[in-house]
């Protein structure tokens, strides 16, 4: 059983191979605008010529006209598909100008637009019908080039990928050759060598890409891809030159290293040229042609020269250069008329090349890892009889590694220690880990730790080694001081100096734990005191007490730096939320903090409660009383705000004399309340500035309740600053609920 697709069968593909007519210069126009070499019954000498390529007697003109019948036959979406033309084309047919690539002037003449393939769509009555193409060139070539057939537009896409599969798979694997020749470059130790394989992989891959017909099906920029094969064109022999001055720099070939760097110098001008519109890219052409053969033909007399001195792999790399510079010299005499057109496998020259490099890299890969492999066995064996000697060594030293090993543990503790640290947040967490770690720093000595009170007086903050325990109980008092006592380790409480506290620790070790402050400098922050007894000083252990109080002098240094560091990272988060004049939060802490605060009002269904609050005419206290009596103003309203809420509501200062009060949980009843008590006292309470008692000043607040007051508790801000509008607009000193509701 046969399955067949519904519609019209295409035709297979018609080649215009005879019939064909040229005439040089170019036709005058009639009164419709119509060159008149298009009229059938146009008189003019037309002669015979086997394909529309370079006819005879060109004599430098620039302009010629072919002609041909097209043939009978069915195709789906005819069209005119010709493989190049050299440079701008016309085409007519009965009459009309059915197709144009490139821009004619007045002279019919044109610039260069690159060299695409053409699909020329027929109508569908074209058949037995004269076509007729006006042709500019300023190249070495005129004419069409390649192939010219009839063919149907679906058939001629599949056509376009099939001639182009062969340089589409080669340049894949030539890409490929190139990026591992870029991996193992720097893993090799011939990396110029690699590096000029990649730069030849890469650019053949890139010009066989270019120059295939499939390109054009992916981008239909024709000079895009012109100047992209043309680039990767003439970078070839700069990387063939390259690889072969490699393989002969023994020989110092200055042939070859002449011929890579004129060919670069080419390249850049040739191209640059081009871009910069002073000539034309296809002008650069011939000359760089003409160049890659002198070239090929040097670097073939200088490999011819030295072959017999050359390895039986470098022959192998000559002999497959040969195979690809005969493939490319083939291809230059097609494309500028020498051999009649064909396509030249130019693609298999590159692919016999790349493979022959490289098998060869592959057996230098396999010659190098049994070079390893021998280079291993004899490590080994040298490692063996160093590591008897080693072992006879380490014996010698086990005594000294035993005492060194109570150091290496103490900084091992110690920087167990610094790391806990590192991660605390704060002060108070700090010696939270130091009361647990700093025992097995010190052990086996007897001592405790004391951390600064306020000013010079210090608490005990634990006890070790006191009848083999650790203790953080509360200490023994001293009864002539009152201060606390560790056990027989003396107490630097009470204590004002450190000369003092010198004389009281005579028979211990003390250490100061020095912290730097942004407000204080550096202060004693803590004093760990360790009792004399217990040290061993035999020459056996190496410890003598000047050692031991050295290393632990310089572990409680580091601990210091550590707690530096904590303490100024705390002071700067303080700073960064707290409003230096009042003590109360900033706005900054309240942005963050009431957007946290909605979020969880609206996740818990709980009621929130916003106030904002504003001193009465403070402007009018500032111009009376001064700035610093207005300051003393706001401390004391801080004041008020800080006593008359509960340590669950947050209070801020929003900025100036305004501050803002979140209230969670709070319904409009509880606002109103505390709002009201909030007037109440502050009107109350008296101002005391330079000794002198000023009158109280009165706050005006504007409250607002989430959900009774608006439907999203992000909007309570707005509506309670709009509260406060009308508290200040009915006569300031009062409370103002959103909503319409006085108090």
């Amino acid at each position: 059983m046969v399955l067949a697709l519904p519609g019209p069968v295409t035709a297979a593909p018609h080649p215009l191979a005879e019939g064909w007519e040229y005439r040089w210069g170019d036709s005058p126009l009639g009164p419709d605008g119509v060159p008149e070499w298009t009229r059938a019954e146009a008189p003019g000498d037309w002669q015979v010529i086997g394909f529309p390529s370079n006819p005879p007697n060109r004599e430098g003109r620039e302009q010629v006209w072919f002609r041909v019948p097209l043939p009978e036959g069915s195709w789906q979406e005819p069209v005119l598909y010709i493989y190049s033309v050299d440079i701008i084309v016309q085409v007519y047919l009965d009459g009309k100008q059915i197709y144009q690539y490139g821009t004619f002037d007045e002279q019919g003449r044109g610039r260069f637009e690159g060299w695409p393939w053409h699909a020329i769509p027929l109508p569908e009555d074209f058949a037995n019908k004269t076509a007729y193409f006006r042709v500019f060139s300023d190249y070495t070539d005129i004419g069409l080039w390649g192939e010219v057939a009839v063919i149907g537009q679906s058939e001629l896409v599949l056509f376009l990928l099939k001639e182009s599969l062969n340089a589409l798979i080669v340049g894949g694997v030539a890409l490929l050759f190139a990026l591992l020749a870029l991996v193992f470059a720097p893993l090799q130790g011939d990396r110029k060598s690699l590096a000029s394989l990649a730069l030849f992989a890469l650019a053949a891959a890139i010009m066989l890409v270019a120059e295939s017909q499939a390109s054009l099906l992916l981008l239909y920029q024709p000079l895009f891809w012109d100047y992209l094969a043309a680039g990767s064109y003439y970078m070839l022999p700069v990387a063939l030159a390259l690889m072969l001055a490699q393989w002969l720099s023994d020989h110092r070939p200055r042939l070859i290293t002449l011929i890579w760097q004129c060919h670069l110098v080419y390249l850049v001008v040739a191209l640059g040229l081009a871009l910069t519109g002073l000539v034309d890219l296809s002008s650069t052409f011939p000359v760089f042609d003409a160049l890659l053969l002198v070239s090929l033909l040097g670097m073939t007399l200088v490999l011819a020269q030295r072959y017999r001195d050359l390895s039986n792999e470098q022959q192998l790399l000559v002999i497959a250069f040969g195979l690809f510079a005969g493939l490319l010299i083939v291809d230059m005499a097609v494309a500028h008329g020498y051999l009649p057109w064909s396509r030249v496998p130019v693609s298999w020259g590159i692919l016999a090349f790349l493979l022959a490099v490289v098998v060869i890299s592959l057996k230098h890969y396999a010659r190098t890892q049994r070079a390893l492999k021998q280079l291993t066995v004899s490590l080994e064996r040298k490692v063996a009889e160093r590591t008897a000697r080693a072992e006879a060594l380490a014996r010698r030293e086990q005594a000294r590694v035993r005492m060194l090993t109570f150091e290496n543990e103490k900084n091992r503790v110690l920087g167990d220690i610094i790391t806990g640290l590192q991660d605390c947040l704060s002060l108070a967490q700090a010696f939270g880990l130091l009361v647990q770690n700093l025992p097995d720093l010190c052990s086996p000595l007897r001592g405790a730790l004391y951390r600064r009170r306020s000013g010079n007086l210090f608490d005990r903050l634990t006890l070790w080694g006191v009848e083999g325990e650790r203790s953080s109980l509360p200490p023994r008092l001293d009864e002539r001081t009152g201060v606390p006592l560790p056990s027989s380790v003396p107490s630097a409480a009470g204590l004002t100096d450190g000369e003092s506290f010198d004389r009281a620790v005579t028979g211990h070790l003390c250490f100061w734990m020095n912290v730097e402050s942004v407000d204080e400098g550096v202060v004693t922050e803590a004093v760990v005191l360790l009792e004399r007894d217990g040290l061993f000083e035999s020459e056996e252990s190496g410890y003598g007490m000047a050692r031991l109080f050295t290393a632990l002098d310089q572990a409680i240094q580091r601990i210091g730096i550590t707690l530096s560091s904590i303490a100024l990272r705390e002071e700067l988060q303080k700073f960064s939320y707290e409003d230096a004049l009042t003590g109360l939060k900033n706005r900054r802490y309240f942005d963050q903090l009431f957007e946290h605060q909605c979020a969880v009002a609206v996740r818990s269904q709980m009621p929130l409660s916003l106030l904002v609050v504003d001193i009465d005419h403070f402007k009018d206290f500032n111009d009376t009383h001064g700035h610093e009596a207005g300051d003393c103003a706001l401390r004391a309203i801080a004041g008020v705000l800080h006593r008359q809420f509960r340590e669950s509501d947050i209070v801020c200062r929003y900025g100036g004399e305004e501050f803002v009060v979140i209230l969670p949980g709070a319904h409009t009843a509880d606002a109103r309340e505390r709002a009201e008590t909030l007037c109440r006292v502050a009107a109350k309470t008296p101002l005391l500035f330079e000794d002198k008692t000023l009158a109280p000043v009165t706050v005006s607040v504007g409250a607002a309740s989430w959900p009774e007051s608006c439907t999203s508790p992000e909007q309570l801000l707005t509506l309670a600053d709009q509260a406060l509008y009308r508290a200040k607009h009915d006569g300031r000193n009062r409370v103002w609920i959103h909503g319409g509701q006085a108090a």
